[in-house]
């Protein structure tokens, strides 16, 4: 058990300053942290009861300091996942630090497979909810501290923060499509059984990760938003066999677009909070 309070405040003492915003960096993504300018880079090892997270593309650190042209943040390069066998405890506990540290805005990112028929490699959508799939919830058990029991989930992705997005994304000329993420535990990829249902029911894309660390996040109060970057089509849609390679591949190549994305949105919310005298 990770003692959060205790994990909090090791992270702290190794930031200059608690950013306002966080982001996590999903599948493929962990290379844009290292745009960060005068970065403060602390590994999940070196803060108390943090594991080593062992899938390739999660490299499990925390990367403090300013996008060029953005604002300050703080970054989750890595995340955990159930598909590894770690407890939902484990899989959302960087979250609950993060809400622990005085974080606003919690932003999560994955890469996904376009079940639509629409949606292909090299898309980005913004997430307008999601339909949990993994049947389980990390909110089971007593309340935490800092978290309420039934937590309201009509929107879970806050939709001025959604707004913002949309704006930023026109104005750089990015296309961004935006949909309902379908989340499962993995770690084998979905039938063609499975893709067609999960359409059938209303998803758009669908990933391995996300939907616990959302229902914390709302639980203690964080502004959400997620990105999921389409990597490749569902199987029964696509010609090819899908592989973890492949969808660290198009992370890379994509990645560039949707951190163009977030350093546009970090500024914007970076000055609208130093507007109001609230940094």
């Amino acid at each position: 058990m990770i003692n959060i309070s205790e994990a909090a405040e090791s992270l702290r003492a190794r930031l200059p300053s608690v950013p306002r915003v966080a982001v996590v960096l999903g599948s493929g993504l962990g290379h844009i942290a290292d745009e960060v300018e005068d970065a403060t880079v602390v590994p999940f090892k070196e803060i108390p009861g943090f594991i080593h997270s062992g899938v390739k593309g999660h490299d499990g650190r925390f990367v403090a300091g300013r996008l060029q042209g953005g604002g300050e943040v703080l970054f989750q390069a890595g995340r955990y996942h159930v598909y590894e066998g770690h407890p939902l405890d484990v899989v959302v506990a960087p979250v609950r630090v993060l809400a622990a540290l005085g974080v606003d805005v919690l932003i999560l990112t994955n890469a996904a497979g376009g079940i639509d028929g629409v949606l292909g490699p090299g898309d980005l959508v913004l997430l307008d909810d999601h339909i949990n799939m993994m049947f389980r919830s990390p909110l089971i058990g007593p309340v935490k501290p800092g978290e309420v029991r039934f937590p309201d989930m009509s929107c879970p992705y806050d939709p001025e923060l959604q707004a913002l997005a949309m704006e930023v994304a026109e104005s750089l000329g990015i296309p961004l499509s935006r949909g309902t993420y379908a989340a499962v535990t993995g770690p084998s990829y979905e039938t063609a059984a499975e893709v067609k249902m999960l359409a059938n029911m209303g998803a758009n894309v669908v990933g391995m990760s996300t939907v616990p660390e959302v229902l914390v996040g709302r639980a203690a109060g964080l502004r959400c938003m997620g990105f999921s970057m389409v990597t490749n089509k569902g199987t029964g849609l696509g010609s090819e066999p899908i592989g973890h390679n492949e969808v660290m591949q198009v992370g890379r190549t994509v990645g560039a677009r949707l951190g163009l994305v977030l350093a546009g949105l970090i500024g914007a919310l970076d000055g609208a909070s130093q507007s109001v005298g609230t940094k």
